[in-house]
């Protein structure tokens, strides 16, 4: 099969070339990111935490096993393009339902293969995540789309994954309303074996929340800065302390401005699934699945213990409240794809809600 050439061009003019795949695209555009995963590529393409980003796979092959109906992490993917070293022209897997190239032409989601990732990752980590373009067109053209592309600082890009409106999951004993900052589904798996949940667009009122009367309130993973996500900083302020907390990923990132911190945006990233982080209670290391471009500044949450430290580069990665019953984590302990180390903390969710009842 002959596929058309393309090319990948960065803000910095750094260009790539390979050929097109997934959805025909002349220019697309986004903020390039490299996620070291060894598998679970479906996984992490339905992450609406990618929303507004291009997807750079580490892995040399890609697509080795297609794609399973039900491994999506979301309705559909959010991110604006794939970008992979080697696409393999076949799969191998008895529970596929589709090829990768295929399914990405479904969705509507472009790619480029036969790029030098290798080399592209080099080049993030030395340069940072920065906008990008790729597609068929010319490489001037693309020059000018990368250049033209805002990126994800600034840009409130919760709005564009949440739900619409509120739907139950789970059919657990305990009650818990869960904001929809761009939620997984194997978050909802887990947390519905502990409670039945009522998940709620992410501008949710709190009111409207405590008016349902939960035992806990959970905030999810989700995109971009979350500076810009001040409705749903001024929902928790007003939760906190009325019901038990508990936050992964951005919903780290918001309880933690909620509870006075501040924010930065990292050079390029956790996308991963391996990345060490430490237990500081126990001084154990777990090892953990990781999506964010943004972090917690150390020192700046005021009536909160760090709860656990990334090895790698000392990144606050949980808290825990001194006064009231809420917690946080930067990492994914639902994993999806990913070790399944830190699962434990929604069974510490489950009885800080019951200590709390």
């Amino acid at each position: 099969m002959t596929r058309p050439d393309s090319l990948l061009v960065l803000a910095d003019g750094t260009t790539f070339e390979g050929e097109a795949i997934g959805a025909p695209a002349e220019i697309a555009t986004g903020e390039v990111v490299f996620n070291t995963v060894l598998f679970g590529y479906q996984e992490v393409i339905t992450d609406p935490s990618y929303a507004g980003q291009i997807i750079s796979f580490t892995y040399p092959h890609i697509g080795n096993y297609g794609v399973v109906a039900d491994d999506s992490e979301s309705r559909r993917p959010y991110c604006r393009g794939v970008v992979v070293r080697d696409l393999a022209r076949r799969r191998s897997n008895w529970r596929a339902t589709a090829d990768l190239d295929e399914w990405l032409v479904e969705h509507g989601v472009p790619g480029i293969t036969g790029v030098d990732t290798r080399r592209l990752t080099r080049h993030i980590r030395e340069a940072g995540s920065m906008p990008a373009a790729f597609g068929t067109a010319d490489e001037t053209s693309l020059k000018a789309a990368a250049l033209a592309e805002p990126g994800t600082d600034g840009v409130d890009l919760v709005a564009t994954v949440t739900t619409a409106a509120p739907y139950t999951a789970g059919t657990g004993p305990l009650r818990v309303v869960a904001y929809d900052f761009g939620i997984k589904t194997s978050i909802l798996r887990l947390l519905g074996e502990i409670a039945t949940i009522e998940v709620v667009p992410a501008s949710t009122p709190a009111d409207d929340v405590l008016a349902q009367e939960p035992d806990g309130v959970f905030l999810s993973n989700g995109p971009g800065d979350p500076a810009v996500v001040t409705y749903a900083c001024d929902a928790v302020q007003r939760l906190l302390g009325e019901v038990p907390v508990f936050g992964i990923c951005l919903g780290h990132q918001i309880l933690a401005t909620a509870l006075g911190g501040t924010t930065y945006k990292l050079k390029f990233g956790h996308h991963g699934g391996n990345h060490p982080v430490r237990r500081q209670a126990t001084g154990g290391i777990e090892i953990t699945s990781q999506n964010h471009n943004y972090a917690v500044a150390e020192g700046s949450v005021p009536g909160a213990d760090v709860t656990h430290v990334n090895l790698n580069d000392g990144v606050v990665e949980g808290l825990r409240c001194h006064d009231i019953p809420a917690f946080s984590v930067q990492y994914h302990p639902e994993a999806g794809p990913g070790p399944h180390d830190a699962r434990y903390l929604f069974d510490e969710f489950a009885q800080l809600m019951r200590a709390k009842a």
